[in-house]
């Protein structure tokens, strides 16, 4: 991973913006940067509470070639952070909004197959003669909601285990 300071951080970061517009993805990680290479101390030696200013650090890759990050001072926060908001809002105009007319239709799918698995199918009608057909097919839609009963507890009980 390559260290680079703020303002080419932001170029390069916009270069891959421009890269990525028709089709890929980036990942964006922002940390405290606690290590700054010595060993780690619980208590500071004056005794005072730890209120000492810590760095940020900001990683960039897209999973494949391009991984840069830079170190933020907090003297340099405001000003990086300003600069990198107008980047990302110049950069967030491809992004494909949700349909949410599918999502709606998803969901009340959904809802209608609920239902349905708490309404039982009732099995009337003669075992011989007129209406037999009508009895296998009701018989068989009993059996095919058992089951998918079955695979609905299934998923539950898988849920509740994660």
């Amino acid at each position: 991973m390559q260290l680079v300071d703020n303002n080419t951080f932001l170029q390069q970061l916009g270069a891959l913006f421009e890269s990525t517009k028709d089709k890929g993805t980036i990942w964006l990680t922002y940390k405290r940067l606690t290590h700054d290479g010595d060993d780690t101390v619980m208590k500071e030696e004056d005794g005072s509470d730890g209120s000492r200013e810590y760095p940020c650090i900001v990683r960039v890759t897209d999973g494949k070639k391009a991984k840069f990050s830079t170190k933020i001072l907090s003297i340099d926060l405001d000003k990086f952070h300003s600069a990198y908001g107008a980047l990302l809002k110049s950069s967030m105009t491809t992004l494909r909004k949700r349909d949410k007319k599918r999502e709606k239709q998803r969901a009340e799918q959904l809802t209608k197959r609920k239902q349905r698995m708490a309404v039982p199918v009732v099995i009337d009608g003669p075992k011989r003669g007129n209406g037999r057909r009508k009895r296998q097919r009701q018989v068989k839609a009993a059996l095919q909601h058992a089951e998918m009963k079955e695979r609905a507890a299934k998923r539950e009980e898988a849920r509740t285990k994660q």
